[in-house]
């Protein structure tokens, strides 16, 4: 299976970045394409600048979708929902197709520096993102990122767990 992964900001230092690249490694039998959202940088999203026409970059984010088998993203959390960056590009992409997401099995993933772990911006995704086709077969937020996660890996048995959990749910998902 060929898995879409990304972190939903274009933070250069993204922690969630961090969660998803720990994520894959489970995935050792499927082939990964982590991209940088940075690459799909457009204008602003606008009903005038739709009328002008979509930017190839949302046409290309949608070809990524559409050559993924599953998707795979860290949802970074900006003042409780999606980060500007990650906004615009849903945007654009889902004035190309309705669909975003095209049903693709999704694990969600998010973390914060907070003890709620980028859960606010879980559940704005867990409602929204079945309307755009969004098929979210597991989720995982995990708090206090500085305070559970170091050296590429969650040093925390029982959260180390839980993702582990919920990755294995989202691989029987997929057989």
């Amino acid at each position: 299976m060929n898995i879409l992964a990304f972190a939903a900001t274009n933070s250069s230092t993204s922690i969630n970045l961090q969660l998803v690249k720990n994520a894959t490694t489970q995935f050792e039998d499927h082939t990964i394409q982590i991209i940088d959202i940075n690459d799909y940088e457009m204008p602003i999203y606008s009903q005038d600048r739709n009328n002008k026409g979509v930017p190839q970059q949302a046409l290309d984010f949608n070809e990524a979708i559409k050559n993924a088998d599953a998707i795979i993203i860290g949802l970074a959390e900006h003042n409780g929902t999606f980060s500007t960056a990650f906004k615009n590009i849903f945007d654009w992409g889902s004035r190309v197709e309705k669909n975003f997401f095209q049903n693709k099995p999704m694990l969600l993933l998010s973390t914060s520096p907070g003890p709620r772990g980028g859960q606010s911006v879980m559940e704005s995704a867990a409602t929204i993102f079945p309307y755009f086709g969004g098929n979210i077969k597991a989720q995982f937020s995990l708090p206090s990122f500085q305070d559970n996660f170091s050296n590429g890996t969650i040093h925390t048995p029982e959260l180390a767990s839980q993702l582990r959990d919920k990755i294995n749910t989202f691989k029987q998902e997929l057989s």
